[in-house]
C-alpha cells in the first residue's frame, strides 16, 4: 500500500509498504479520505507527542477491509470512523476515570501508525460506525468530538454568552454545538473573511472579522459588541498566544475562559491574578477528547453540527507535502483532506 512515511520530523517520503494484517481484536480499515488539522503541522516538526518513524493522519473515513479474529462487532465494507486516543487503562487517571490524562496516552497518526495511507489498522473498540452520514461529514469526526468535549467541559449555563476566536473547522464546530448547547447569543471572531461568510452561513448568530495587527482596537470593538460588560465564556480556538491574552478581559464577571487552540509547549500569557481573583474568573482547557464520539456522531447524524462548505482542498497521498504547504500558507484553505 502507498503511505505517508516520517522517519525524522520534518523528514517524509512516500512509500510502497505491506498492508498491515489485523491482529486479534482489529480490524483492517480501506481509507476513503483523512482530514489534515493544524496538529498535523505540529506533528510535522516533532511536536505534540510525535513519535518516530510514523504514518501521521487521525481525522478518519473508511471502510472495513478485514476483521482480526475475536472481531463481531463490524462486516467487511461497513463504513465507519476512528477515535484516535488509546489509553492504557491501568495508570491512575485512567483508574479514576479521567482517561484522557493517561500517562501512557497513545495516538493513532501521532505515535501509532495512522491514515495518512491506504489501509491502517485499528483495535475494534476505537471503531465506529458512520453508516448515514456523508464522507465529508464523517470525516469531520474527531474534529467535532474535540469540540464535543470542549462543551462538556464548559458545562455552558443556559441564556449565556459566548465569544469563539478562531473560525477554523473546529472553531466553527464549537461554536455550533455551544449555540445548540445553551449558549443564548454566539459571536464568532477571525481574520479572515470568506471563514466568517461560513460561519454566517452555518447560523452563526454575528461574526466580527478581526485586524490583528491591533489587537486593542479588537478588543475595544469585541466589548462594545457584548453590550459593555463581557461575554460569560471567552474561547480561544486560534493556538495564539497573542489573542490568547486577551481573554480574559473580554469575560463578563464570573465567566470563563477556555484554552481550546493547540499552542507550542513553549508559549507563554500573560494575565493579572489579581483581576481573576478580584472577578472570580474560571480559565478551563480543553485538551483533544477520548469519550465523545457516540454524542458526536449523534450531534453530526442530527445535523447538530455541520460541516457544509468546509472542505475546499482535497489531495492525493503523493501531494501530500503540498498539503501541509496548503494549510500552513493559502489564504484561501479552510479544511484539507488527503485522498488516496
Amino acid at each position: 500500500m502507498k503511505a505517508v512515511v516520517y522517519d525524522a520530523p520534518s523528514s517524509f517520503t512516500i512509500q510502497d509498504i505491506p498492508t498491515p494484517v489485523p491482529a486479534h481484536g482489529e480490524v483492517l480499515i480501506k481509507v476513503i479520505q483523512t482530514g489534515v488539522c493544524g496538529t498535523d503541522l505540529h506533528i510535522h516538526e516533532g511536536d505534540f507527542y510525535a513519535a518516530f518513524p510514523l504514518i501521521p493522519g487521525h481525522e478518519i473515513v473508511g471502510t472495513i477491509a478485514g476483521l482480526g479474529e475475536g472481531v463481531t462487532e463490524f462486516s467487511v465494507g461497513d463504513r465507519v470512523t476512528v477515535n484516535p486516543n488509546i489509553s492504557c487503562g491501568n495508570c491512575h487517571f485512567c483508574r479514576s476515570g479521567r482517561p484522557l490524562l493517561c500517562k501512557n496516552l497513545k495516538g493513532i497518526g501521532t505515535n501509532w501508525p495512522g491514515g495518512f495511507a491506504e489501509y491502517l489498522t485499528v483495535p475494534v473498540q476505537y471503531t465506529y460506525s458512520v453508516d448515514g452520514i456523508a464522507d465529508d461529514t464523517a470525516v469531520a469526526t474527531e474534529p467535532a468530538a474535540c469540540a464535543m468535549h470542549g462543551l462538556e467541559t464548559l458545562q455552558v449555563k443556559p441564556g449565556s454568552t459566548a465569544l469563539v476566536f478562531g473560525a477554523g473547522p473546529t472553531g466553527l464546530l464549537l461554536s455550533q454545538l455551544l449555540a445548540k448547547g445553551g449558549a443564548a447569543k454566539v459571536t464568532v471572531a477571525a481574520s479572515s473573511a470568506f471563514k466568517l461568510e461560513r460561519a454566517k452561513e452555518l447560523g452563526i448568530d454575528e461574526t466580527y472579522l478581526m485586524d490583528r495587527s491591533d489587537l486593542t482596537g479588537d478588543v475595544a470593538r469585541l466589548h462594545e459588541l457584548s453590550g459593555g460588560a463581557g461575554y460569560d465564556i471567552v474561547i480561544d480556538a486560534t493556538g495564539s498566544p497573542a489573542v490568547a491574552e486577551t481573554t480574559v478581559g473580554l469575560t463578563r464577571d464570573g465567566g470563563t475562559v477556555m484554552f481550546y487552540g493547540v499552542t507550542g509547549p513553549d508559549d507563554r500569557v500573560s494575565i493579572s491574578p489579581y483581576d481573576v481573583f478580584r472577578r472570580e474568573i474560571t480559565i478551563k482547557g480543553s485538551f483533544a477528547e477520548i469519550s465523545s464520539f457516540p454524542a458526536t456522531i449523534e450531534a453530526l447524524r442530527s445535523g447538530r453540527a455541520s460541516t457544509a462548505g468546509m472542505i475546499t482542498h482535497r489531495f492525493s497521498i503523493d501531494e501530500y507535502g503540498k498539503a501541509l504547504d496548503t494549510l500552513r500558507k493559502d489564504k484561501t484553505a479552510h479544511k484539507v483532506v488527503i485522498v488516496p
